[in-house]
């Protein structure tokens, strides 16, 4: 998925990073959508004041810290470890890699 997006920033000058935050927010929204939760029903999940906070994080203009991972994963009724994962393996690539000693899944494969 990295060496993806990596290959697409090359050809095209686009961010890799900003791809990944991308896909991990069409992601993000697809798994809401699953719930039939609105963006400001995640956000009232969350205890977020705004729900535009979780249209930028949808967008890939912002990233979701690390205190709430298990209040989202638990909303979008998901297993924390693999939502965890999913976020870093969009997030940090080169640290998934790491960690779990193979190269990140594509962005439409869940991680587990």
């Amino acid at each position: 998925m990295a060496d993806r997006a990596q290959h697409m920033a090359k050809s095209t000058g686009a961010d890799p990073s900003k791809e990944l935050r991308r896909r991990l927010g069409r992601w993000l929204k697809k798994r809401r959508e699953d719930q039939a939760l609105t963006q400001a029903d995640l956000a009232n999940l969350l205890g977020l004041r705004y729900y535009s906070f979780v249209s930028q994080v949808e967008n890939g203009l912002g990233r979701i810290p690390q205190d709430l991972y298990e209040a989202w994963a638990k909303a979008l009724d998901l297993p924390v470890q693999d939502f965890a994962w999913t976020v870093l393996a969009h997030l940090e690539p080169g640290l998934y890699r790491l960690l779990r000693d193979q190269p990140p899944p594509s962005p439409e494969d869940p991680v587990t």
